[in-house]
Order: C-alpha cells, then structure tokens, then sequence
C-alpha cells in the first residue's frame, strides 16, 4: 500500500534549489515563489486559454459538442456562434475576476504563511460550514429550469432546459463524489453513504490539522450564516430569475474558487513547514481537487449560461447576481478574518470599490433580512447579533 508522503518527500528541488510542487498536486509548480497577484493572473490566463480553445474547437466540422448543439437548429435554436460566445466568456470572466474578493486580507494574509497552526483549525472548521452549504444551491437552481418556466427558445426550449440541467446535475455529482451506474453495478448502501465527497476530503484536512472528529462541526458566524444565505436565495428564490440561479452557482462560484483555493493551499504548505505539521497530499485533496474539477465546471457552466443570456439586459443581470455573491463572499471572508486573526481588515463598503461591483437593486437586501428571521438560532454562533449584523452588499447611489 503506498501511503501519502509528508510535504518534505513530495515538493521537489527546482533548477534554481527553490520548492516545486509536483505536477500531480497542481499545475503552478512554483507556486511557492510567485505572489497572491501572479497567482490570480496565471489563473485568469490559464482560464481564458482553456476556454477559447474549446470554443474555437467549434469552428471543426466532426466537433462532437459541435453536432450536438446543430440539432437544436431545426427546434429554431440559433446556431452557436463561436466569436459571440468568446466575446460573452471574456466579458463576463473580466468582470467575475476583477472583483476584490479574489484578493481579499485573508486570502493574502493565509496565502502569505502568516497563520499559527492554531488559526489555521479555527478557519478550517469555520470556513467548514461553507463546504457543506453549497452544493445544495447547485440543486436549488438545477429544480429552477422546468417545464412550466418560461419559454424563451420556442421549441427548443424543453431541450435547452434539459442541457442546463444535465450541467448542474454534473457538478452536484462531483461534489457529491456519485456518478451514474448500471441496475446491475449499482453500489451496496456502504460504499453509496461512503462517497468521497467534498466534505469527506474537507474532512481529510481536519485530520492533518489535528482536528478530532466531534470537533469538526461549529455553529455558523455571522458571515458565514450570510453567506449560505445569499447563496441560496439567489438559488432557490423567486426574487431572482432561473437565469441570475445559473449566474449565481455557475460564474459567480466557479471561477474564481481554484485560484483562491490555490493562496489555501500555498499557506498550508508554509504552515506545514514552520509548525512542523505532517501535512500530505491526502489531507489536502479539498484544495487541490477543487482546482481540477472547478475548471472544468467553470466551462460547462459559461456554455449553458449563453443558452439564456440573449440580450444586454440579461449581461447586466447575470453581473448584478455575480456582484450579490462576490460581496456576500467578501463579508464572509473579512468576518472570517476578524474570528481567526482577532483583527480586522476593511469591509468592502471602507474600500475603492468600482461602481461596476456595487449592487444595483434592493432585492437581496429585502431577501436576506428575512431570511435571517427563519435560521435556527441553535445553529449560530452568536444569534443576538445576527440581525444587527451588518449586511454586506454595497448598492448604487
């Protein structure tokens, strides 16, 4: 049985006697010498590469995804059009990317190494409450795409349904580490309740850090509460439109978790090696496998947005959802800051931030001060805060 090795037998020597990381842990091999603001552009990079080259892959006759999408032709879908659909992602990609939250305190600060192992824990098994939340809003906005919604394709519309909903049905399987199987192959209970989940590898985290298992699960912060919140309301509510639920657990998610994912996992690896912890490859699988996977995601999710996205008024509204979750997020992540490093950092209203970033309605003001009124008490932190708490969108003047 070959066991995971430490960090010290696993990141190799580079050329010049600096840390690699080794390619099957992640693409940035050198990682560990480049700063918070190269890894986000490498990212942006790498992402804008994977998917023009998926899209101009549209232009070859015999393409299968090619074929696939010409059948709606004759239902009166308009053919793909691949420079339309590029100019779409790179608008859309610049707009997600260039949001502050990427570049956040505490991604900075973590990323950066200057966190005690002790820290480290109290944002593991706080930012854990996140984990578990999330992909349930993929299945909130998967049930949003049905036969009784409007019908904005014609007779394609039935088809173009299904294929959004074959893409979200994808990425709640992967988080939930199922995929499909024969009558005849199908799994025993067992091995059904025992997929490696998302929160089963989060869990695998808790165990490098030392975290026993009646420790792992916590009562919601504040931020945090906000977060999953806002999350699902943009997923699930009414308020918001199928198209803003795709937006939400599609671009505003997808995009950017490998690149911050990537600052975690760099300042765990220095935690590692200033503590002493004999952190592996297996109890970090959470933040490497989300690097993998979420790519991918993030492509399949673009192509069925541009299903639905067909005027500039539905541009503005898959922005005004992205904005919603990336400054929830931004809340999260700065009340996550002032718990672990008993400190704190600028709320996005305190900072520069674009009028382009700020929210332009109120509907999510409205949703989420109701929402809070129905969480369990028991299940926060500090429940006689939680409405006082300030929320953290930033609207227009």
């Amino acid at each position: 049985m070959n066991l995971p090795l430490p960090f010290s037998d696993i990141i190799l020597p580079g050329h010049d006697g600096h840390p690699e990381l080794p390619p099957e842990m992640h693409h940035l091999s050198g990682l560990l010498d480049m700063s918070a603001d190269e890894v986000l552009a490498a990212f942006k990079k790498s992402q804008v590469h994977d998917f023009v080259r998926l899209i101009d892959q549209l232009k070859t006759a015999g393409n299968p995804l090619k074929a696939l999408l010409d059948q709606l032709a004759p239902l009166g879908l308009l053919p793909v059009a691949p420079n339309d659909l590029k100019a779409l992602f790179l608008d859309l990609h610049e707009h997600v990317m260039g949001h502050p939250v990427w570049r956040h305190p505490f991604f900075l600060r973590f990323f950066e190494g200057r966190v005690t192992p002790a820290q480290a824990r109290s944002f593991a098994v706080n930012y854990f409450n996140q984990i578990k939340n999330t992909r349930q809003c993929v299945a909130l906005a998967l049930g949003r795409f049905h036969g009784l919604k409007e019908r904005r394709h014609g007779q394609a519309s039935e088809r173009v349904s299904e294929l959004t909903q074959i893409v979200l049905a994808q990425l709640i399987a992967d988080e939930y580490g199922v995929s499909t199987h024969e009558v005849s192959g199908y799994p025993g209970m067992a091995q059904l309740f025992g997929s490696t989940t998302h929160i089963v590898m989060y869990r695998q985290l808790f165990e490098g850090l030392g975290i026993p298992f009646e420790q792992q699960d916590v009562p919601l912060l504040n931020g945090v509460a906000d977060n999953v919140l806002t999350q699902r309301l943009l997923a699930g509510d009414p308020a918001f439109t199928p198209l803003e639920a795709l937006a939400s657990v599609g671009l505003g998610m997808e995009w950017g978790v490998p690149e911050f994912f990537t600052l975690l996992l760099g300042g765990m690896i220095r935690l590692s090696w200033k503590a002493n912890l004999p952190l592996t490859q297996h109890h970090l699988q959470v933040l490497t496998a989300h690097v993998k996977y979420d790519v991918l995601h993030a492509i399949s999710v673009v192509l069925a947005t541009s299903f639905h996205c067909q005027t500039k008024e539905d541009v503005a509204s898959i922005k005004n959802a992205t904005n919603m979750l990336m400054a929830s997020r931004y809340g999260m992540m700065s009340d996550l800051y002032r718990h672990v490093f008993a400190d704190e950092c600028p709320l996005l209203g305190e900072i520069d931030l674009e009028e382009r970033y700020k929210i332009s309605d109120g509907r999510i003001v409205s949703a989420l001060r109701k929402a809070r009124q129905t969480s369990d008490p028991a299940s926060l932190a500090d429940p006689l805060s939680y409405a006082r708490h300030p929320l953290p969108f930033v609207l227009t003047a």
